[in-house]
């Protein structure tokens, strides 16, 4: 085996920088080339690209400090992620949304339980060019409108959901069907995960909608609610009106956490293949994951979880409690984790 590389922290933080500016896949490659790739399996995550920014600020501080293990990151969104973690082509994932029950039928086909782990929450934000002066919040019901199946090629300007507002095309841009943040927005918005119109721009990179709303003034996206904190200057987030109480509300540490923003407030987890566990490094990362993602987790804009709950997954991990079946705690809607609730 090749002798290990001592990288500085600094020269680990440029890397990191780099890798994002030259995108995910290259993210993954400059992290083996600055630790020194050798022949030790790395840890292998991939899954959720709204979970990315959460794994690689925990991977970045776990590589400086463990020197011998690796972990290499893929974005293949929420649905690619469990079909490699079914598969046993990676040991865990960051997944947006709960696991399905295809999903759960595939891992158990495969002979394989997963470990469900909240590690934080997250809101879905609405966002609008910076000059959109026309839209102060939106509705449930305009949402609906706007995204359902049926506005495909009906829906096609911003005075067909207020007559006042002006008469411009409405370009739609969202994540791809393999993200759990499209499986949750329909299911909380238009009532039935995947219902959606077709006929707008999708990428499970929520940089390529960042991009797309930030030069278009007839745009309107969602992502999640980290990807707007960091563009806030290129990007206006909308306020939703509360299903609950009438108010319009926008996504916040507290409004997040406190669930006044709903149907859009979400928890956030890691799916761990449980015969993974049994490798050292995979518990030692998790351990690590589990222990570390409160600060980092604020650090990067999502809201991280209570430590009674935290101290919960912990428990939960150290005990291998496996999640096939999964707990049959219904979210939609309401973004309750699973399966605790203790703390909120």
């Amino acid at each position: 085996m090749p002798p290990a590389v001592i990288v500085s922290p600094l020269l680990m933080r440029q890397v990191l920088v780099i890798g994002r500016s030259l995108g995910r896949g290259m993210l993954l490659a400059l992290l083996w080339v600055a630790r020194g790739e050798g022949a030790v399996q790395p840890v292998a995550v991939d899954g959720s690209s709204t979970v990315f920014p959460i794994t690689e600020a925990v991977a970045e501080e776990f590589q400086q400090t463990t020197r011998n293990i690796r972990v290499t990151i893929g974005v293949s969104g929420t649905g690619g992620g469990f079909k490699k973690l079914c598969a046993g082509e990676v040991d865990l994932i960051g997944a947006s949304r709960e696991i399905k029950p295809s999903e759960t039928a595939q891992c158990a086909k495969n002979k394989r339980s997963v470990i469900a782990l909240q590690v934080a929450d997250d809101g879905i934000a609405m966002i609008v060019h910076p000059k959109n002066h026309w839209v102060d919040h939106l509705t449930i019901g305009e949402l609906k409108k706007i995204w359902e199946p049926k506005a495909q090629e009906k829906i096609k300007t911003w005075n067909q959901i207020r007559p006042h507002w002006p008469k411009r095309e409405i370009h739609l841009f969202g994540p791809g069907t393999d993200s759990g943040t499209f499986d949750f927005f329909t299911e909380a918005i238009v009532g039935k995960s995947g219902a959606s119109r077709g006929d707008y721009v999708a990428s499970e990179d929520d940089n390529v909608l960042v991009q797309g709303v930030s030069t278009d003034i007839g745009a309107l996206g969602y992502l999640g609610l980290a990807y707007y904190e960091e563009n806030a200057d290129r990007l206006k987030i909308v306020p939703i009106e509360n299903q609950n109480k009438g108010k319009t509300v926008i996504p916040t540490y507290e409004t997040v956490r406190n669930r006044t923003y709903t149907p859009l407030a979400r928890p956030l987890f890691i799916y761990v293949r449980q015969d993974a566990v049994d490798r050292k490094d995979v518990t030692q990362f998790v351990r690590f994951y589990l222990e570390h993602a409160a600060p980092l987790v604020r650090e990067v804009g999502y809201v991280p979880l209570p430590e009674t709950l935290m101290a919960q997954m912990r428990k939960k991990f150290e005990t291998h409690q496996s999640d096939l079946p999964m707990d049959k705690t219904k979210m939609r809607g309401q973004s309750k984790p699973i399966p605790l609730t203790e703390g909120r």
